[in-house]
């Protein structure tokens, strides 16, 4: 095998974790969705579509074409967003590399995926369309990060989860420098589990930070502080627990570390977090006013101009919690938010009164 590693998906966290591999001068191919995005990469050694300010190594090359970037790596990375991954890797399976189970593969997208049998974890979900040898060795790299920050050289820590440890640790020491500290876990269910979850919470805790600053029907900003927020933050972590648990997580400390309260931290108050942004919207833009339903909400999911992923979680992890009889109701009830079936400030108010 060459030392050639593959990043699937040019988007800001993909470009991201691309950059920083190549800055340890390793050879690394990131495959592009638009041709023009990959030309941007090569000629310009910018992404200033999903990763604007950040100039690239010209060491990294991309290429549109997916099955030229993944061929013969020795490390392959799927960056695809959640709704896109399956997709994704279907295209990925003619790869001789990949048929002859000769590359090693992680993944770094956060999310649920949907299948026949209902939404499932990714890992066990491309279990069951990759090649044996794959199963119980993918890798599933999750923690409190942002694009932004660790393409800007930001110290910033990760979990590199997997069944089998010489896999974990062969992408702890692929990715890990002096700024990107990675860790290696067991836990594979439970880390997927946080990192899925905790969008659904951050898009909630959006809408509560910008009700702390604008008047709504009914509610004046001067009801909410940080406190109201820490306090959203500390239940949204107990909803996140009682999902890992019940999907098979197998330490407690999954939920203690950084792949559990400190990705929700960071995804719940960083402006960079699209989720929370999300949530922001719903206030301060009416961002939901033209939509009927989640559904309809998810399939137009485009015109909103960048990708909230907690939107896809929340349909299922509604899903989840009623299968297996969870109390979850700050999930829940952003899912009627997002459903159009109540107020933001009259779930609020609800879900309040429910606590007296």
């Amino acid at each position: 095998m060459s030392d050639k590693i593959a990043v699937i998906g040019s988007g800001a966290w993909g470009t991201a974790v691309a950059k920083v591999i190549a800055e340890k001068g390793k050879t690394v191919i990131l495959w592009c969705l638009e041709e023009a995005v990959a030309g941007e990469i090569n000629n310009a050694h910018t992404n200033a579509r999903y990763l604007p300010g950040v100039e690239l190594p010209p060491s990294l090359r991309a290429v549109p074409d997916i099955v030229e970037a993944a061929e013969g790596a020795e490390f392959l990375i799927l960056a695809s967003p959640s709704l896109y991954l399956l997709d994704t890797v279907k295209k990925i399976l003619p790869v001789r590399s990949i048929r002859e189970g000769e590359t090693a593969i992680a993944v770094i997208t956060k999310g649920f995926l949907p299948t026949p049998k209902g939404p499932r974890l990714i890992l066990e979900t491309l279990e069951d369309y990759l090649p044996g040898f794959y199963r119980q060795g993918l890798v599933y790299i999750a923690g409190p990060s942002h694009a932004e920050e660790v393409s800007r050289g930001k110290i910033t820590g990760l979990i590199a989860a997997s069944e089998n440890a010489k896999n974990s640790i062969r992408f702890r020491d692929l990715l890990k420098s002096s700024r990107l500290l990675v860790f290696s876990s067991f836990d594979v269910r439970g880390v997927q589990a946080a990192a899925a979850a905790k969008n659904v919470v951050a898009i909630a805790f959006g809408i509560l930070d910008a009700l702390k600053t604008a008047e709504a029907p009914h509610l004046k900003g001067e009801l909410f502080g940080d406190g109201t927020e820490s306090l959203l933050l500390a239940a949204g972590l107990n909803e996140i627990q009682t999902l890992g648990k019940a999907l098979g997580a197998t330490h407690a400390e999954t939920f203690t570390s950084i792949s559990g309260v400190g990705d929700l931290d960071v995804t719940c108050r960083s402006v960079f977090g699209r989720n929370r942004r999300f949530g922001r919207e719903i206030i301060e833009k009416d961002i939901l006013a033209p939509y009927r339903d989640l559904e309809d909400l998810l399939d137009r999911i485009g015109e909103i101009g960048y990708l909230p992923e907690g939107v896809a979680a929340a349909k299922y992890v509604k899903i989840l919690a009623e299968r297996f009889k969870l109390k979850m109701p700050i999930s829940l009830g952003l899912h009627r938010i997002l459903n159009r079936e109540i107020e933001p400030e009259n779930f609020i108010q609800e879900f309040l009164s429910s606590l007296g």
